[in-house]
């Protein structure tokens, strides 16, 4: 295996689509705050209970710290306020979720955290006319056809394609199988863009086999597809707790392929009752890793793990760089704090179109909006040693 690999700086990997710069007063949206209130008020929804609740619960908390520093920054200044409401990961509920924010005087949302919810909250959001960005709704309908929507997370396909051009560079003789969830849009979204890109450079999947449902435990039948088709790399673009489930069923059967995640993967570490020693090994395409060594990312962890507890996840961080950006961009406007929902859209629309940028946890060096509502962002691809994340 090659150990090198060039560094590319991927245009639009955090799925940002606009697909219209319109102005976004003409409808009033949520409330502003109180006549002389100066604080912005923040809100997402996301999963606080349920099977996803690790992701809700990590964006509510990494949010929650960046609110606390910048509060704590600027005591004289613009303060921030951060609710988060529980949607269960369901879109029905993250509606009323949405509305409950609204009626309690948001002017900005930052969710929701999973797709299904987002894009439906997505459609209420761009009709009130209330600032949307993301921190990890990672479907590209997300912001199909909304101005006003904007995504801080890698775009599914993209992390199919970036996976696919590591692989070929790194291993290039390898023999490829893939195991995917067809009926989740996020894993079939990233499979759709790996095998796109793969098949380009003139490689070929030597067996893929789907499961229709991320509660699955019984992976026999797709890892014998694996084996007997002499895979030696499986990509598993799926959440963490089917790639735990596919690593205890592949030690069983004594079958050792390099496996190869995306940014679902992320968590494993931390799952109850896994064994992390299974996890060794494992490669994942990340933006975000609390062991690496710098001073912002390690401010970062010090302050989680004080506040919560274990150490943070890239939801988490994606949250806490949401926060920033959305901060940064609103201090640029000029508006006060107790500016209407609308005008708030209007000006950070401008702002994220119009050259911003923001240098955060979940990425090396800037992220910047193009007019394209696409963002330039520098992925990383990591391996699991010793129960830490290795950068490669």
């Amino acid at each position: 295996m090659k150990k090198t690999w060039a560094k590319v700086v991927v245009v639009a990997i955090s799925c940002m689509m606009v697909f219209s710069f319109a102005a976004c007063g003409s409808k009033s949206g949520g409330s502003g705050g109180d006549a002389g209130d100066n604080t912005l008020k923040l809100g997402s929804t996301g999963p606080l209970t349920g099977p996803a609740a690790i992701y809700g619960n990590a964006v509510k908390n990494g949010g929650q710290i960046a609110v606390d520093e910048i509060n704590a920054a600027n005591p004289d200044g613009v303060q921030v306020s951060w609710q988060v409401e529980d949607d269960e990961g369901d879109g029905e509920k993250a509606v009323n979720a949405y509305n409950k924010l609204v009626d309690d005087g948001m002017q900005v949302l930052l969710g929701s955290v999973t797709s299904g919810a987002c894009v439906a909250v997505a459609e209420k959001t761009f009709e009130d006319r209330v600032f949307t960005l993301t921190p990890s709704a990672s479907q590209t309908a997300v912001t199909e056809g909304k101005d006003n929507v904007f995504q801080l997370c890698f775009r599914d396909p993209d992390q199919g394609t970036i996976s696919a051009d590591y692989i070929v560079e790194n291993f290039p003789d390898a023999k490829v199988g893939v195991i995917y969830n067809n009926a989740s849009d996020y894993s079939a979204g990233i499979f759709d863009g790996f095998k796109k890109e793969f098949e380009a450079k003139g490689k070929e999947i030597v067996a893929v086999e789907a499961f229709a449902d991320d509660a699955n435990t019984d992976f026999q039948a797709q890892l014998n597809s694996m084996k007997n088709a002499g895979a030696d790399l499986v990509f598993v673009p799926n959440y963490y707790t089917p790639v735990s489930n596919i690593l205890v069923q592949a030690d069983k059967m004594g079958y050792k392929p390099t496996f190869f995640g995306c940014d679902g993967v992320d968590g494993i570490l931390t799952l109850e009752n896994f064994d992390k020693n299974l996890a060794e090994g494992v490669y994942l395409l990340t933006p975000f890793t609390a062991s690496a060594e710098d001073e912002k990312t390690q401010k970062f962890v010090e302050a989680y793990k004080e506040a919560y507890g274990e150490e943070p996840n890239q939801f988490a961080a994606d949250a806490y760089d949401c926060v920033y950006a959305a901060y940064d961009a609103f201090a640029k406007t000029g508006l006060k704090a107790d500016a209407s929902a609308a005008d708030i859209c209007e000006a950070m629309v401008s702002q994220f179109t119009g050259g911003f940028s923001y240098e955060g946890l979940t990425a090396s060096g800037s992220m910047k909006w193009k007019e394209t509502g696409e963002v330039d962002k520098m992925p990383a691809v990591y391996v699991i040693e010793g129960g830490k994340y290795v950068e490669k």
